[in-house]
C-alpha cells in the first residue's frame, strides 16, 4: 500500500536560491512543452507524445543553458506531468461529468515543486542530499516506512517541504476492540456517534473570515507585480494555511481515535460536490472538511486492517433509529431533535442518523437493538 511522507526543509539562503532558480527553470519548461502540443495539434493537426518531448531535452539545454543546473529525472518528469495533465483533459472531454478545462500555462509564482522519480536523492539521518544542491536540514519528526519511490521537493508560502512517495508498507494491524460505530457528518456539529457523542468543529474560517476579508481587501488595493502585492498575497495565504492546518488537525485527531476503538465504522456516502452547490449551506461545509476527513479516515482504517463503510443516506435523519418508522412531517433543517410520534423515542436528530446508519452498515435494517447485542458478541 502506497503512502507518502512529508517532512519540514531547512535549507540555508544559496540553496533556497538554487531551488527557487530550479523551480523557475521548471516552470519555463513546462509552459515550453505545453507549448509544442498545443501548436502541434493548431498547425498539424498532430500529437507529440511523452517519449517524444523527454529524447528533445538534449537540444533545449543547448538552447537554455539554465536546464543543465537541474537533474535529468527532474526534466524527464515534466514532460510526463504534461501528459497526465492532457490525459486528464481528454477523460474529463469525455466522461462531461466535470468541467473540462483545458491545461494552463503556469504563471510566475504558481509552479511550486518538481520529482525526483528514481534518482538524484538521498536521506541520511536528519539531512537530505539532492543533486546540484547538496545536503539539507530535514526535521523528521516521524519514522519513514517502506521503500522509497519518489521524492518531490515542495515551496508553500515561502517553507520548503520534502515528500516521500513509498511503497511496500506494511500493514499494522492494530488490537480488536469488537465495537461499531456508526458517524454522522453534521454542521451544528462536526460529527455524531451511535454512541451518543458529538464532536464539536472548530470552524476555523467562520472565526478567521473577518480577518481573511481585511487581507483579501488589502491584495485587491495593492499595484499588481508590486512589492507591497506580492507582501500582501503572502500574508494572506499564510492566513489561509492557518485555516487549512486546524481542519488537518482536527480530521487526523478525529480518525485516529475512531480508528483506534472501533473496528467497524460506517458513515453516509455524500454527495458532498452537489452539496455545495447549495448556496446557504456551501460555505459551511467547505469549512467543516468533511471530504478531507473521510479520506483521512479511509487511509487510517485501511493501514490496521479494519473496515470503514459507506451507506445510502436516503432518510437516516427522517427514520426513528427504534422502531423504523418514517417520521412525517419530515423534519425540516433547522430541527435539531428527533421525535418519533409512533414509539415516542426522542433524540438528538444527528445521534438518531447516526445509529439508522450503523444499523445500514451491518445490514440489520432498521434494528438497532441488533446491532448493539453483536458488539458484545
Amino acid at each position: 500500500m502506497p503512502k507518502t511522507f512529508k517532512y519540514r526543509l531547512y535549507p540555508n539562503q544559496e540553496q533556497k536560491e538554487k531551488l527557487e532558480k530550479i523551480l523557475e527553470t521548471c516552470r519555463i519548461l513546462y509552459n515550453d512543452f505545453l507549448a509544442e502540443r498545443r501548436d502541434k495539434y493548431e498547425k498539424e493537426k498532430g500529437k507529440i507524445t511523452c517519449f517524444e518531448q523527454i529524447d528533445s531535452l538534449p537540444n533545449k539545454k543547448e538552447i537554455n543553458p539554465f536546464l543543465k543546473e537541474v537533474h535529468s529525472q527532474i526534466l524527464q518528469d515534466i514532460a510526463r506531468r504534461v501528459h497526465k495533465n492532457f490525459l486528464a483533459f481528454f477523460r474529463r472531454l469525455k466522461t462531461q461529468t466535470e468541467k473540462a478545462g483545458y491545461p494552463r500555462f503556469k504563471q510566475y509564482g504558481r509552479y511550486d515543486s518538481f520529482t525526483y522519480p528514481q534518482s538524484g536523492f538521498n536521506l541520511k539521518h536528519s539531512q537530505l542530499i539532492l543533486s546540484y544542491l547538496g545536503k539539507i536540514d530535514i526535521e523528521k519528526h516521524r519514522k519513514l516506512e517502506g521503500k522509497i519511490k519518489t521524492c518531490s521537493i515542495i515551496i508553500k508560502n515561502g517553507k520548503f517541504y520534502v515528500c516521500f512517495s513509498c511503497e511496500n508498507i506494511k500493514v499494522k494491524k492494530s488490537k480488536k476492540t469488537k465495537k461499531k460505530v456508526g458517524i454522522d457528518m453534521g454542521l451544528t456539529s462536526f460529527l455524531a456517534t451511535s454512541n451518543g457523542e458529538l464532536k464539536e468543529a472548530p470552524k476555523a474560517y467562520w472565526k478567521d473570515e473577518k480577518e481573511l476579508v481585511k487581507s483579501q481587501r488589502k491584495v485587491s488595493r495593492r499595484v499588481k507585480k508590486s512589492k507591497r502585492r506580492k507582501k500582501a498575497v503572502q500574508i494572506l495565504a499564510v492566513k489561509h494555511e492557518k485555516v487549512a492546518n486546524q481542519r488537518k488537525d482536527l480530521a487526523h485527531k478525529l480518525s485516529r481515535e475512531l480508528v483506534n476503538n472501533y473496528d467497524l465504522i460506517a458513515h453516509e456516502k455524500l454527495q458532498i460536490r452537489k452539496m455545495v452547490k447549495n448556496r446557504y449551506l456551501a460555505k459551511s461545509i467547505n469549512d467543516a472538511g468533511w471530504n478531507l476527513f473521510l479520506t483521512i479516515l479511509t487511509y487510517k482504517v485501511e493501514e490496521t486492517g479494519k473496515r470503514v463503510v459507506a451507506v445510502d443516506p436516503k432518510n437516516t435523519s427522517q427514520t426513528c433509529s427504534k422502531c423504523g418508522e418514517l417520521r412525517e412531517p419530515k423534519l425540516k433543517l433547522s430541527q435539531r431533535k428527533f421525535s418519533c410520534f409512533k414509539c415516542d423515542y426522542q433524540a438528538n436528530r444527528d445521534i438518531n442518523a447516526a445509529r439508522n446508519i450503523l444499523a445500514r452498515a451491518e445490514g440489520l435494517g432498521t434494528s438497532l437493538q441488533g446491532a448493539v447485542s453483536m458488539e458484545a458478541v
